[in-house]
């Protein structure tokens, strides 16, 4: 295990350093081979995940699989401002108005202060994902100081998979319902033949990112004073 032996070794480096570790998940499929070599190489790092109050129950669920099948810390940021406040004068909840606030208030807000208290955020991106996420480096700036650190950048769908498979791991118990990228509910789809797997979010929208990989990826917040 190259990829394995690599991560080990830089989050070793990290760990001599004196940094403060933490890693973040959104509980995809393509989360789970980071989470596995995570637990191999130090159950003690939390995991966070941002408990938006919008995901989908078997996403909970897998949550409490992972949980028990590979003993990490998962801790859920739930947001400041409660949905009652999230509405709109007709009521309408904030994802179907401004999505991009929805994302920032659920997803964004509740981060930050991790990353204030962190020196290294571990995460899972691909560069094949996304245009945003092709430009990213393995390293990089994040906001509030804090390092970005992409042990998976490099990796294809297909490395996700086999990794599953070797190890015999789960995936996500919707991807065989056809949901490959997922999200909130109410902002994911099932795959449509001929797109690619991030489509299937904020469909329609010209929306690819949620801010937590970009806002926060190169520190484009308000730094604290």
């Amino acid at each position: 295990m190259p990829a394995f032996l690599s991560i080990q070794e830089r989050i070793g480096a990290y760990r001599r350093a004196g940094k403060r570790l933490f890693a973040t998940t959104s509980f995809q499929s393509h989360s789970v081979p980071l989470l596995h070599m995570l637990s191999l190489i130090d159950r003690t790092i939390p995991v966070y995940y941002a408990d938006t109050g919008y995901l989908f129950p078997a996403t909970l669920t897998f949550r409490d699989h992972l949980r028990g099948l590979l003993g990490l810390q998962f801790i859920g940021l739930r947001p400041a401002v409660p949905k009652s406040q999230q509405r709109d004068a007709n009521g309408a909840l904030m994802f179907t108005w401004d999505p991009d606030r929805c994302c920032d208030l659920n997803k964004v807000r509740p981060l930050e202060p991790i990353l204030a208290s962190h020196d290294v955020w571990i995460n899972g991106v691909r560069a094949d994902q996304s245009e945003v996420r092709k430009a990213m480096q393995v390293e990089q700036p994040a906001a509030f100081g804090c390092l970005r650190y992409h042990p998976m950048l490099d990796w294809t769908a297909r490395m996700v998979h086999h990794h599953i498979k070797v190890h015999a791991l789960p995936p996500h118990p919707l991807e065989a319902e056809g949901y490959l990228s997922i999200g909130c509910e109410p902002c994911t789809r099932k795959l449509m033949h001929g797109y690619d797997e991030r489509t299937s979010r904020w469909y329609g929208l010209k929306k690819t990112e949620c801010g937590l990989h970009t806002d926060l990826a190169m520190g484009n917040v308000q730094q604290p004073t």
